[in-house]
C-alpha cells in the first residue's frame, strides 16, 4: 500500500522558483502594503500612496531583467510527466513587460487624476485595486494550466470592475461598471463551462497535457471536446472586445476615470489576447481547423465594426474623443486577432502569434500616449469633445505634436514608422498563412481609419476659437507624456527592436 502511495506523493511535490514569480508577487505585496498603510496615513499625505505604487510597479518591471534569456518553470509536478503551472519564457516576459509598463503609466496618470478629483476617489482602495489587477494581469501570460489561467483572469478583471465605478456620486461611472461587470461575468461563465468540458474529456488542466490528450479523445466524447474548445474561445472573445462581444466598451471607457480607460484599452487587451494565444496555440493546436476560421471571421468583423463606428463619431458630442478612442481600440483588436487566426493555418503557429505580440507592444505605447493627452485636455475641458482639441497647438504646442504623432502611429503613417511596421508585420502574417481575403479586409479598414485619425490630427493645428489659454501640466502627467513620446520616437527610429524582441523565440 505504501509502495503504491509513494509515486503519487512524489507527483504532488511542488517546486517553487521565487525569482520566476517575483514580478507579480511583488506587485501584489505592494498592493497589500498600500491598503494597510492607508489606515494610518493622514489625509494630507495620501498622495504618498500613489508614489509608493509607482515605485512598486517600476521595481516589479525591473525584476524581469534577471529572467531574460532563461526559460524558468515552477509549481511543477515531479515524475515522468513534467507539467508546470507557471512558466517564465520569452512570451511571458514580453507580455509581463507590457502589463507592468502599462500599469506604471496608468499609475502616473492616476496620481494627477486623484489629486484633481477633490476627494471623489478613495485613494487607498484605488491603488490597491490597480495593483491587484496588475498582479493578476502579470500572472496570466505565465499560466500554463487552465485553473491558474482562470484565476489570473479573474484577479485581473474583478478589481477593474470596481475601478470603473470608483468615482463617488457619478451615475455614469456606476452604469459603466455594471455593464462591464455583467458582460465579464457572462464571459467567465461561458469560459468555465468550456473548460469543464475540456477537463471532462482529457482528465487534465495542464495546457501541454490537454494538447496531447485532446487529440485522442474517445469518439463518443469528440462532440463534447469540440464544444469545450468553442465555449472557451467565446469566453476569451468577450475579454478581447471582439465583435459581437464588444458592446460594453464605449460606455465603460466613457464612464471610467480616464487613466482606467487607458488601462483597460492596453492592459485589459493584453490579458485577453495572451489568454487567447495560450488556449489556441498551446492547448488546442489540434483544433486549429475550428478556431482558425472562427478567429479570422471575428477579426474581419471586429476591425470593420470598430472603424465604422469610430468614423461616425460627431466632434461636438460630449466625450466624443474618448468614444473615438474606444471604438478605435475595438478596430485595433481586429488587427491583433489577425496573426492568431493566421496561426491556425500556419505550419509554425508560435511564430505567427509573435506578430500579435509585436503589434500589442506598439499599440500599448502610442494608445497610452493618446489617453495621456486626453487626460491633459480633460483638466480644462470636462466634456472631452473632439472639437475641444481645435487649436491645441496654439495652447500647448508640445502636447499637440505628441497627440498628432500618436494618431499617425495608430494610422500607420510616417513619421509614426513603428505603427507602419507593426501593420506590415500583421499583414504579412495573413498573407503567409494564405488568408488573402483577410489581408484585403485589413487594407480597406486601414484606409477607413486614416480618415478619422487624420481628421482629428488636422483639427489640432486649426485656428482656435477665442483667445488660447495656456495651462501648466502636473509633473506626473508630463512624465507619462514624455515616456510614451520617447518610446514612440525611439521605436519609430529603430522598429526592428520591438519586432525582434517580440517575434523571436516565443514559447
Amino acid at each position: 500500500m505504501s509502495a503504491l502511495a509513494q509515486p503519487l506523493a512524489a507527483d504532488l511535490v511542488q517546486s517553487v522558483d521565487w525569482l520566476a514569480i517575483a514580478p507579480p508577487t511583488l506587485t501584489a505585496a505592494v498592493g497589500l502594503a498600500v491598503l494597510v498603510a492607508d489606515l494610518f496615513v493622514p489625509e494630507a499625505r495620501k498622495p504618498l500612496l500613489g508614489w509608493i505604487s509607482v515605485a512598486g510597479l517600476a521595481a516589479a518591471a525591473l525584476l524581469l531583467l534577471p529572467l531574460l534569456g532563461h526559460d524558468r518553470s515552477t509549481f511543477c509536478l515531479a515524475g515522468a510527466t513534467r507539467a508546470c503551472s507557471y512558466t517564465a519564457d520569452r512570451f511571458t516576459l514580453v507580455v509581463q513587460f507590457l502589463v507592468l509598463g502599462g500599469a506604471l503609466l496608468t499609475a502616473l496618470l492616476s496620481v494627477t487624476t486623484l489629486k484633481d478629483g477633490d476627494r471623489r476617489y478613495p485613494q487607498g482602495e484605488f491603488w490597491f485595486l490597480l495593483l491587484s489587477s496588475a498582479a493578476g494581469a502579470a500572472l496570466l501570460p505565465a499560466s500554463r494550466d487552465l485553473a491558474t489561467l482562470v484565476v489570473a483572469l479573474e484577479v485581473a478583471s474583478l478589481p477593474a470592475f470596481a475601478l470603473v465605478g470608483i468615482r463617488h456620486g457619478d451615475k455614469k461611472s456606476s452604469e459603466a461598471a455594471l455593464k462591464f461587470f455583467l458582460s465579464s461575468v457572462t464571459a467567465t461563465a461561458v469560459s468555465l463551462m468550456g473548460i469543464s468540458f475540456v477537463y471532462a474529456t482529457t482528465g487534465s488542466l495542464y495546457l501541454t497535457q490537454v494538447a496531447d490528450r485532446i487529440q485522442h479523445v474517445d469518439g463518443q466524447l469528440h462532440t463534447l471536446a469540440q464544444t469545450g474548445v468553442v465555449l472557451t474561445l467565446v469566453g476569451f472573445a468577450f475579454k478581447t472586445a471582439a465583435v459581437p462581444f464588444h458592446f460594453w466598451v464605449p460606455d465603460t471607457y466613457v464612464g471610467a476615470p480616464l487613466p482606467i480607460a487607458a488601462y483597460l484599452s492596453v492592459v485589459g487587451k493584453a490579458v485577453g489576447f495572451s489568454g487567447l494565444i495560450l488556449v489556441t496555440v498551446v492547448a488546442f493546436p489540434s483544433y486549429a481547423d475550428v478556431w482558425g476560421p472562427a478567429l479570422a471571421a471575428l477579426a474581419a468583423l471586429t476591425m470593420t465594426v470598430g472603424n465604422a463606428a469610430a468614423l461616425r463619431q460627431r466632434a461636438t458630442r460630449a466625450y466624443s474623443a474618448v468614444r473615438l478612442l474606444a471604438w478605435s481600440s475595438v478596430g485595433q483588436a481586429g488587427y491583433l486577432l489577425v496573426p492568431i487566426a493566421a496561426a491556425g493555418y500556419s505550419a509554425d503557429a508560435r511564430k505567427a502569434v509573435g506578430s500579435t505580440v509585436a503589434y500589442a507592444l506598439m499599440y500599448a505605447a502610442v494608445n497610452l500616449g493618446a489617453f495621456a493627452v486626453a487626460a491633459a485636455v480633460a483638466r480644462t475641458e470636462r466634456l472631452n469633445r473632439i472639437s475641444d482639441y481645435r487649436g491645441l497647438y496654439a495652447r500647448n504646442p508640445l502636447t499637440a505634436l505628441l497627440l498628432a504623432f500618436f494618431l499617425l502611429c495608430l494610422a500607420g503613417l510616417p513619421p509614426g514608422v513603428i505603427g507602419l511596421f507593426a501593420k506590415v508585420t500583421v499583414f504579412s502574417a495573413a498573407v503567409d498563412a494564405g488568408l488573402g481575403w483577410l489581408a484585403v479586409v485589413m487594407a480597406v479598414n486601414v484606409v477607413i481609419a486614416l480618415y478619422y485619425y487624420l481628421q482629428w490630427a488636422a483639427l489640432l493645428f486649426r485656428t482656435p476659437e477665442g483667445e488660447p489659454a495656456r495651462h501648466r501640466l502636473p509633473a506626473p502627467l508630463t512624465a507619462a507624456l514624455a515616456l510614451t513620446g520617447t518610446l514612440g520616437v525611439v521605436l519609430s527610429g529603430a522598429p526592428q527592436l520591438v519586432l525582434r524582441f517580440a517575434t523571436s523565440g516565443l514559447f
